[in-house]
């Protein structure tokens, strides 16, 4: 079976060794792929790829560490999982093995498999019936669990929204500051480096190269460049 492992973080900011170490440690042939993905943005190309692979590939395997990693959305989460199930794709979720597809699947065959054949019409068709109807009810109990997880993914979430703005609300209010302040300039390794090289290269400052050539000798940003050429003749006409 192939077997992939997918990690996703919100922001280059978070790890994601954590999540890659989990599915390594039980799936170890696993190929993994990674993504930085965010709820504003909405958009996760290497899972779409990985969608379109695994819909054209047999015998598949997607591992994630947990369910949030599939989908925070509980609506939209359900609805992946059923059309991925019903393509035969094999899902494992390594903190909610319970909602693993195997699981279902196992569940389902046990029931076909333990329904007896006797010859006598109608008899099979009454054990037929109740086939039908465990099979139903195997699928109903998986939808109520697998929606479920999916629910709980998407409350933390949104507990965790409403966590963090109740803080920033509360540091407000204690008089703390949120944020830049006004007026202040954010001074990092990088913006001291750059506005040495133009003060040292630019023909508006002591050298001979363009505002262009400057740069690109910089390595930053148009917008980051000429806000640091301002802040630079600011400083030398004592506005701060």
């Amino acid at each position: 079976m192939k077997e992939y492992g997918y990690c996703r973080i919100s922001t280059r900011k978070q790890s994601m060794e954590r999540q890659v170490r989990n599915i390594l440690r039980e799936y170890p042939q696993a190929h993994i792929i990674q993504e930085i993905y965010t709820g504003t943005s909405g958009k996760r190309p290497e899972f779409e790829k990985l969608l379109r692979r695994v819909r054209k590939e047999k015998n598949v395997r997607i591992i994630f560490d947990s369910v949030s990693r599939m989908s925070r959305n509980a609506e939209e989460g359900f609805l992946l999982y059923q059309q991925l199930f019903d393509e035969g794709v094999d899902l494992v979720f390594l903190k909610e093995p319970h909602i693993n597809t195997e699981t279902y699947r196992n569940a389902t065959e046990r029931s076909i498999a333990q329904t007896p054949r006797t010859g006598d019409r109608a008899a099979d068709e009454f054990f037929d019936t109740i086939r039908n109807a465990m099979q139903r009810y195997m699928m109903c109990l998986a939808q109520r669990q697998i929606w479920l997880a999916f629910e709980q993914s998407q409350k933390e979430v949104e507990d965790l929204r409403q966590r963090t703005k109740e803080g920033i609300e509360t540091a407000r209010l204690a008089g703390k500051q949120i944020g830049q302040a006004e007026g202040k300039r954010l001074i990092t390794k990088k913006s001291i480096a750059a506005k040495e090289i133009i003060q040292k290269h630019s023909r508006n400052f002591c050298g001979t190269l363009s505002d262009e050539e400057c740069r690109k000798l910089c390595g930053c940003s148009r917008n980051s460049y000429y806000k640091y050429k301002r802040e630079i003749k600011e400083s030398a006409k004592g506005v701060y």
